[in-house]
C-alpha cells in the first residue's frame, strides 16, 4: 500500500493472466430417430464402438470413433433435440482422399465422386451444385479436394484432404500422424520430393533421413521446406 498526500491509495499489482486451460473437443452429438439403425451404420465404417449405456428412464448413448481421430460422435435416445439428420457438413480429414473414398464404397456406403469447389463453400451444397467441379483439386491442393456421405437418418459427413497444414495448425513442437497409412503416405511424399531435390543437388543425399524428417515436420507446420 502507498500513500500519497496523506491518502491511501492501493498499488495497483501486475499479476500474471491466468494459465490457459485445455478444452479439447472430444465428442460431437449427431440427432438420429432410429438408434440400432445408426449404430449398425457407423459399426459397418468400422469405426470404434465405445459405448452403448441404456437407462431406465429411456436414456441412451452410442459413442464410436473413426479410425485415428480424437473425437468422437454420439447420438442415442434423449441426448439431443434437434431434428434427427440435422448435423451437416461435419469434418472428417484425410490424407488421401481417394483411399478413404475407396475404403468406404467398398464397405457399401453410397458416397459423392471426389470434387473441388470452385464456388467458395461450394462443399457444403448438395450434390450437383454448378460450383462443384469433379475430381481432385489441382496437384492436390491441400485443404481442397472433398467427397460427401450421409447417415440413413441424413446426417452429412464432409471428407476433406488435408496433406499440408497451414502455419499455426499444429503445434510447433509437434509432428504427429493419426495413423500408419497417413504416415506412410507422408513419407511417400517426402521420397518424391527427395528425388527431386537429389536430381536438383546432382548427388546422392546420404543423410535422407534427415530430410525426410525436416520435411515431414515442415508440412505438418506450413514452413518453408528443406533445401
Amino acid at each position: 500500500m502507498a500513500i500519497v498526500s496523506g491518502v491511501h491509495s492501493y498499488e495497483k499489482l501486475t499479476a500474471p493472466g491466468p494459465a490457459k486451460v485445455e478444452m479439447n473437443l472430444e465428442v460431437v452429438v449427431i440427432p438420429v430417430f432410429d438408434v440400432d439403425r445408426a449404430k449398425e451404420f457407423y459399426a459397418k465404417l468400422d469405426w470404434r464402438l465405445d459405448a452403448d449405456f441404456k437407462f431406465d428412464n429411456g436414456f441412451r448413448v452410442v459413442q464410436f470413433t473413426p479410425p485415428g481421430s480424437g473425437c468422437s460422435v454420439q447420438f442415442g435416445a434423449l441426448i439431443s433435440s434437434a431434428p434427427p439428420g440435422s448435423a451437416q457438413g461435419t469434418y472428417l480429414v484425410v490424407a488421401d482422399i481417394n483411399a478413404a473414398r475407396g475404403e468406404l464404397v467398398a464397405r457399401g456406403v453410397e458416397v459423392s465422386g471426389v470434387f473441388h469447389a470452385v464456388t467458395p463453400g461450394a462443399q457444403f451444397q448438395p450434390v450437383g451444385n454448378s460450383g462443384r467441379v469433379s475430381g481432385p483439386a489441382l496437384d492436390h491442393a491441400s485443404y481442397s479436394s472433398f467427397a460427401t456421405f450421409s447417415d440413413p437418418d441424413g446426417n452429412g459427413w464432409l471428407l476433406q484432404e488435408i496433406t499440408t497444414r497451414l502455419p499455426g495448425r499444429i503445434e510447433a513442437e509437434a509432428t504427429t500422424y493419426a495413423s500408419p497409412n497417413d504416415l506412410a503416405d507422408a513419407l511417400r511424399r517426402a521420397e518424391a520430393a527427395h528425388g527431386q531435390h537429389e536430381a536438383l543437388t546432382g548427388q546422392s543425399d546420404k543423410n535422407w533421413p534427415d530430410w525426410y524428417a525436416n520435411f515431414m515436420s515442415s508440412e505438418q507446420h506450413g514452413t518453408e521446406f528443406p533445401k
